[in-house]
């Protein structure tokens, strides 16, 4: 796991160590119900959350990674640099409406940047109870601050010793820091280090099967009370939770008579050195009984309780007869994993709103089929929040707990909340920030089968009444290709959900190969929803939802699925207009730059062009090399904004350089008149701007700028260095401008590149960070194999050409002297390269 720095001391690891403690005091400062840590990944611009304190990993699986340009409040504070705080419910709402829409009650968060000095690792974040005013809580963000700056330290000094600090896997989840004793009915011990004494209650004494007072007073002694593999284990997890690292989770020993039994450690205060802090401990009985008044078995309903980790800790005989699940299947498990069918969006949502809100929820939930004679499909559940658990009562929704009676329940009951009613609205503002079809399908992926627990999509466009494959995540390599391209007319589930404009539920493979015998399956288990994507009557197309574990879909899953579906098929409607407007508006752009650069026998150029993913307006990014008396101009200029007035701006600037320039004008006078032209035209926009006029047979070159990024000059040698140029304000601002000339040498092999700050800007990131990263670039191209300017301005540009989103445009414009051995060969066309 790549989230998990070995250590000989420390078997989770160090990283592991560190982040856990940081969450746990962060939930402790900032008197949160949880918390957690947000780590950078290996993916690029995503943050994966490492450590989860407080809530069960499966409830926050929706929050799990989350990409630095999203609007979270996580991503917000990693890129800006600086805490966020939403005090209350409305406060996220205004500011955050996707996380509101996700997370539909009242709550606070504190996010803080993990950085030290320019590194910058992720996020502190606590969720914790609203208040009115973020003034009151004031304190709370100034020691988590402290503590994220602490932290921050703590990676970097790892990171110094060669560590990876990036988290790729799922997070650590582990309890919130315990804020007293554990819950009654459980044996309690301490353990004093500095005098090496322990100390218990009756019950310790009960549970560990000795008689009273006969409990072992020191630590070895305790040791072998328990099995010979605890033996060994309980003594090193007793000195670890003295330095301040717990066990994350409750550790099951057996007594020596074979009884089993679940210890639980304190931390202790860490703000204390550990010689001088004594270890609480705590032993609970996992059985029946062990948790809880025993009268709880006898009860006509149902009881079970859950802690913050979802760990089942207690179901009385009824509660696991009404879930289907045997006692000793239930305790020690996740309720997830102990029952399946758990997995529904009402139960996770109420969970989730139970644990951070600490209110009562009700809901139903459909039991699946079974042999076993239930009264009644569906189950009435009421939690009750506790500090460190929760206490859920189940009975059938025809009955009611008090045992009074109640008329037959009705068909379909429906839930006391309209609990996932809000995930259209989750996804519909996720959806108005994708432009392309491809956004499109990655904010389904993102957002609508995390939410459904699903991790296999398929999402088919219709043209010319076929239907081509548009989107695959999940699915097993190869296995949709025989799809691509079938008529309407095939019997397939994702085409007749489409012409019949209904959607189709498997709750089984069996079920999917009965409906359509002879249908490849790409799996024997798991289920399937083919859902038709029908936008303002007309088909666009269809989507595909894999699940690999059991579920089935209730009614009200199947109206909200659909819901989604309508919402998709509008979006990618949008997008194919957005295709189509996208390819005429490239087509301008290209149309304005210019069709070839002008030649000399012993310069090379290479340029290169791409414009901005993000709308669908043209850019205002422009390069040119133009003849200058016995010598060549090279410009690059950046227009503010996008759209037409952009392109048109630039098309006037593109003009009266070239004048200037064909004029043999010096650089100075070049830059002051087109900056007085631009404010004459006045319109309404600035102007970024790099001359250089190059002397090829000396090698000698004056550059001037306005505004822009620095060149960067390759010597012969792979020496490569950021230009010092001074230069003026943009165009368009002062009249007054003065723009000073500095002179350079080019020797023969050097090169010089001029680009716009989209090849180097990226959101969150300093500008000379990119100007840094390219300068090393340019340094490596000296490598065996690139023999032509053309490969080098490649090279700069692939990873930018290959990124499915490009904020903004981005212009490269090259430029290597070479000597009078070369010139013929560049005569013959090597000068006119472009894209």
């Amino acid at each position: 796991m790549t989230g998990s720095v070995g250590d000989e001391r420390e078997p989770r690891g160090r990283l592991t160590a560190l982040l856990t403690g940081a969450a746990a005091d962060a939930t402790r400062a900032a008197g949160g119900l949880a918390g957690g840590v947000y780590l950078r990944s290996s993916t690029s611009g995503t943050l994966r959350l490492a450590v989860l304190t407080g809530l069960p990993g499966p409830l926050f699986r929706p929050w799990w990674r989350v990409h630095v340009d999203r609007p979270f409040p996580v991503a917000e504070a990693h890129r800006l640099g600086v805490p966020v705080v939403l005090a209350n419910a409305t406060e996220t709402m205004r500011r955050h409406p996707q996380l509101a829409a996700g997370l539909p009650f009242p709550f606070g968060c504190l996010c803080v940047p993990v950085v030290s000095g320019t590194h910058a690792y992720g996020v502190v974040t606590v969720l914790r109870p609203p208040v009115d005013d973020a003034t009151r809580i004031a304190a709370e963000v100034e020691r988590l601050t402290l503590l994220a700056d602490e932290l921050g330290a703590a990676l970097e000094r790892l990171e110094g010793e060669g560590k990876a600090v990036v988290w790729d896997a799922e997070p650590h989840c582990v309890r919130p820091p315990a804020t007293g004793p554990a819950p009654a009915r459980v044996g309690h011990f301490t353990w004093d280090p500095a005098t090496d004494t322990v100390r218990a209650d009756e019950d310790a004494h009960a549970l560990l099967g000795l008689d009273r007072g006969a409990f072992p007073r020191t630590l070895d002694a305790l040791a072998r009370t328990v099995t010979p593999a605890g033996a060994l284990e309980v003594p090193t997890l007793l000195r670890e939770a003295a330095a301040g690292r717990p066990p994350p989770l409750p550790v099951p020993v057996c007594t020596e008579h074979g009884m089993p039994r679940l210890l639980t450690l304190w931390s202790p205060d860490r703000s204390r050195p550990p010689s001088a802090v004594s270890v609480s401990g705590f032993l609970v009985d996992p059985s029946p009984g062990g948790l809880g008044d025993a009268a709880a078995d006898l009860l006509p309903q149902g009881v079970f309780c859950v802690d913050r980790l979802g760990l089942v800790v207690y179901a009385n005989p009824r509660a696991a007869h009404l879930l289907g699940v045997p006692p000793r299947d239930l305790l020690g498990r996740s309720l997830w994993d102990a029952v399946p069918w758990l997995n529904q969006l009402a139960c996770e949502d109420h969970l989730r709103a139970a644990l951070l809100t600490c209110e009562p929820a009700h809901f139903h939930v459909r039991r699946p089929p079974s042999d076993e004679p239930y009264e009644g499909d569906w189950l009435s559940f009421a939690v009750h929040p506790g500090p460190d658990r929760l206490t859920c009562t189940v009975v059938p929704a025809h009955r009611v707990p008090d045992g009074s009676g109640g008329g037959p329940a009705e068909e379909e009951p429906a839930s006391d909340t309209a609990a996932p009613v809000y995930r259209p609205i989750v996804l519909a503002i996720a959806l108005t920030e994708a432009v392309t079809a491809r956004q499109v399908s990655e904010v389904v992926m993102r957002e609508l089968l995390p939410a459904f627990g699903g991790n296999r999509l398929a999402i088919y466009l219709l043209q010319e009444r076929h239907l081509y494959l548009a989107w695959e995540s999940g699915f097993p390599k190869g296995f949709l290709t025989p799809f691509e391209g079938v008529a309407l007319d095939a019997r397939l589930p994702g085409v007749e959900t489409l012409t019949t404009g209904r959607p189709l539920f498997f709750d089984s493979m069996r079920q999917l190969a009965a409906a359509y015998p002879g249908i490849p399956l790409d799996a024997k288990e798991g289920t399937r929803a083919f859902l038709p994507l029908i936008a303002s009557g007309r088909p666009v197309g269809s989507c595909i939802l894999g699940f690999d574990r059991p579920r089935s879909f209730g009614a009200e899953e199947r109206t909200v699925l659909t819901a989604l579906a309508g919402l998709i098929a509008h979006a990618l409607e949008k997008a194919q207009r957005y295709d189509t407007e996208a390819a005429l508006a490239r087509g301008l752009q290209q149309a304005l730059l210019p069709r070839r650069l002008s030649a000399h026998p012993c310069v090379e150029t290479a340029g290169r062009y791409l414009p901005g993913t993000e709308g669908m307006e043209v850019g205002g990014d422009w390069y040119d090399v133009v003849e200058a008396g016995d010598g060549l101009a090279l410009v690059i200029g950046d227009v503010q904004g996008h759209g037409v007035q952009a392109a048109a701006t630039m098309g006037q600037l593109r003009s009266a350089v070239r004048a200037f320039a064909l004029g043999d004008r010096p650089p100075e006078e070049v830059m002051a008149g087109t900056n007085h032209l631009l404010i004459d035209l006045d319109p309404g926009q600035f102007a970024s701007c790099c001359y250089v006029r190059l002397d090829p047979a000396r090698g000698v070159a004056r550059a001037v700028r306005a505004g822009h990024p620095p060149p960067l000059l390759r010597s012969p040698g792979g020496r490569t260095r950021v230009v010092d140029l001074p230069g003026g304000v943009v165009l368009g601002v002062d009249p007054r401008a003065h723009y000073p000339v500095t002179e350079l040498r080019l020797e023969p092999g050097a090169i010089l590149a001029l680009y716009t700050d989209g090849l180097v800007e990226r959101p969150g990131r300093d500008i000379d960070d990119g100007i840094t990263a390219l300068r090393l670039a340019l340094a490596r191209t000296g490598e065996p194999g690139v023999r032509r300017l053309a490969e080098v301005a490649d090279r700069l540009t692939a990873v930018a050409r290959q990124a499915t989103d490009r904020p903004d445009d981005i212009a490269l414009l090259l430029a290597a002297r070479h000597g009078d051995a070369d010139a013929t060969d560049l005569a013959r066309g090597a000068s006119r390269d472009l894209p």
